[in-house]
């Protein structure tokens, strides 16, 4: 089995607020801990009713300070969004505070619309410099050189693990060209899934960081005592995804009956494929589902989405993950 990560979008549910949202993820993370999954990141989203994980580095240091062992980090910082220097400090910050626990992925994308991109501050051809950046960062992460007149403090000579996140060819190519591990968000653009990893592998050049190949798959995973219960959780995110479809991106809706799911065919379609990378059942199901994924990817480790409507079911979905993939207990790091 590949090791087994958690990636949370800090999802709000309809009748929940913002605050519960953020306490439910501690409560997520400090499970997820004592089960013994590797690394709990969250993703930076923006302008989006549904989803809290705006304020990311914040959430990753109330994290780390929840836990005591498992690694938190971004899954990922857009880059596009930040000056390199801010986001070399508060991760510097971060790994000053949790030592030898930070990750810090990048993305390319805004993770919102375009104008409330351009209300964060950046030019819409941010993400055109996106190779650049990450040099930028990475070099911030340096031991300072004499005369050097800009530095990241903290965050000069700390050794933070930096990560490539993507959902095309691009990501692989620059993760490939930096030596950098890859991940790909397969649990909501699968379709480039293979074509990216055989890419990132057949280009990868070595580096300080990284001397092979290391690639991070997404998945969603809906698991449940039994695959009916896990069906019904599951219509929660084919909804949020139908949100998204209609523009119309709100708070988090509790599961429904399966034939309760009302869309058109072409939307149902539309939303099969952008979650076609989904485990959703009992433990023999998730346990089947994980060999079968690890199988066709050879992925080295597996991250997995859990948006459920319920903390109660969300939880146990991290327990029956866990007990599917043999975790046993806090990760050696």
């Amino acid at each position: 089995m590949p090791k087994i990560s958690v990636l949370d979008l800090v999802r709000v549910s309809q009748g929940s607020t913002p605050a519960q949202a953020l306490s439910d993820t501690l409560e997520r993370a400090q499970r997820a801990e004592r089960l013994g999954y590797t690394r709990y990141w969250i993703a930076e989203h923006h302008n989006i009713a549904g989803i809290a994980s705006s304020a990311t580095s914040i959430i990753i240091g109330r994290l780390a300070a929840g836990t005591s062992s498992i690694r938190v980090g971004s899954g990922g910082i857009m880059l596009p969004n930040h000056p390199s220097l801010v986001v070399a400090e508060q991760f510097g910050t971060l790994e000053s505070l949790f030592p030898g626990r930070i990750d810090l992925g990048l993305g390319r994308a805004p993770g919102t619309d375009q104008r409330t991109a351009m209300a964060l501050r950046r030019d819409s051809f941010a993400g055109d410099s996106f190779i650049e950046e990450v040099k930028e960062v990475r070099a911030l992460f340096e031991p300072v050189e004499p005369g050097q007149a800009v530095q990241a403090i903290p965050g000069a000579g700390l050794r933070v693990p930096l990560w490539i996140l993507g959902s095309s060819t691009y990501g692989a190519q620059v993760a490939a060209a930096l030596g950098l591990p890859y991940s790909f968000a397969s649990h909501f653009a699968p379709e480039m899934l293979f074509d990216a990893i055989q890419l990132y592998r057949d280009r990868f050049q070595p580096s300080a960081q990284l001397d092979r190949p290391y690639v991070m798959v997404g998945v969603n995973v809906v698991a449940s005592n039994s695959d009916q219960e896990a069906q019904r959780q599951f219509t929660s995110l084919q909804q949020a995804f139908l949100q998204i479809l209609r523009n119309e991106r709100g708070l988090l809706p509790p599961p429904v009956d399966t034939t309760d799911l009302s869309c058109s065919s072409a939307e149902r379609a539309q939303v099969n494929r952008m979650l076609a990378c989904s485990l959703v059942g009992s433990e023999a199901v998730i346990r089947e589902g994980l060999r079968s994924l690890a199988s066709q990817t050879g992925a080295d480790e597996v991250i997995a989405v859990s948006p459920m409507f319920d903390q109660a079911a969300g939880l146990r979905s991290l327990e029956i993950l866990a007990e599917a993939a043999e975790l046993s207990g806090p990760p050696c790091r």
